[in-house]
């Protein structure tokens, strides 16, 4: 039963992290994972100066030991000739004393010795694991700049790709039925061709019928008759340009020149009486 439920368990798992990914913000999950490397470079930066602390204590204590190594010989060294000088003078206390105290010394120096032989070699390894830390944290430095850069350009390679998501989904609606109620471009540039065609054909077969022409020739007519109208009242009006072509006038009408020229005016006679009034 427990098997059971723990292979359910997993399923579950496994199949609500499918989800998250698939519906995930991938420029959201990029952050999360510069901010991670982030967090990574500023973990081993601390651990870094961790080993580097280390050493540089390491070394101020060598150097201590070193220092009281070397005052301790200088010690020992004086014991020694002091109890030999007493040694020589025949003052045999003094001698004990010192010879004692140069033992002590002596003691002091191979322990001395000890601690400095151990601390030289805890200087070698922490140095050696301090530029190991340097070494990754400058590594891994590279390695961020290197994501931070990748960073910019998957931003870019995101953006393109969301673009040109756009444009297929544009040109899909386009091409494809929209819906029910939605005609697509195309069903609608055949609606207006084939309304254009059929008026098209309508006006071919206006143009052509036994209507149109009677419509033409009545409309040539009433054309011509105004123009000859036109030419009579240019005519009588004495105006140049009445001689207009003749040919668009019904009848001919006489230029100004080939009128007769008006009678002198005369008096009027008066009239004889006639005889055997």
């Amino acid at each position: 039963m427990f098997k059971v439920l723990r292979k359910w368990w997993l399923y579950l798992t496994a199949k609500t992290d499918k989800s998250f990914n698939e519906r995930a913000d991938p420029s959201v999950q990029l952050e999360q994972a510069i901010t991670e490397a982030q967090d990574q470079h500023r973990r081993l930066r601390e651990q870094a100066a961790n080993v580097i602390a280390q050493q540089k204590q390491t070394e101020l204590r060598l150097g201590r030991k070193l220092d009281e190594l070397e005052k301790a010989n200088a010690n020992a060294r004086q014991a020694v000739l002091m109890a030999d000088d007493a040694t020589r003078k025949g003052d045999t206390a003094k001698a004990s004393e010192y010879q004692r105290a140069a033992e002590a010394i002596a003691s002091r120096l191979v322990a001395l010795e000890k601690e400095v032989s151990d601390l030289s070699s805890m200087a070698l390894q922490t140095t050696q694991a301090a530029d190991q830390a340097k070494a990754a944290v400058n590594t891994n430095a590279q390695m961020l700049q290197q994501k931070l850069a990748e960073k910019n350009q998957l931003m870019g390679q995101l953006e393109q790709a969301k673009m040109a998501e756009q444009m297929n989904k544009a040109m899909s609606s386009l091409n494809e039925t929209v819906g029910q109620d939605v005609p697509t471009f195309d069903e609608v540039r055949e609606k207006i061709e084939a309304r254009y065609a059929k008026a098209q054909g309508m006006s071919e077969l206006t143009e052509t019928s036994v209507e149109s022409r009677m419509l033409e020739i009545e409309q040539a007519a009433a054309n011509t008759e105004a123009q000859a109208r036109l030419l009579e009242i240019r005519a009588q009006l004495g105006l140049d340009g009445g001689a207009a072509p003749a040919e668009a006038a019904a009848a001919p009408t006489p230029t100004p020149e080939a009128a007769p020229a008006p009678a002198p005016a005369t008096e009027p006679e008066t009239p004889q009486a006639q005889p055997g009034t």
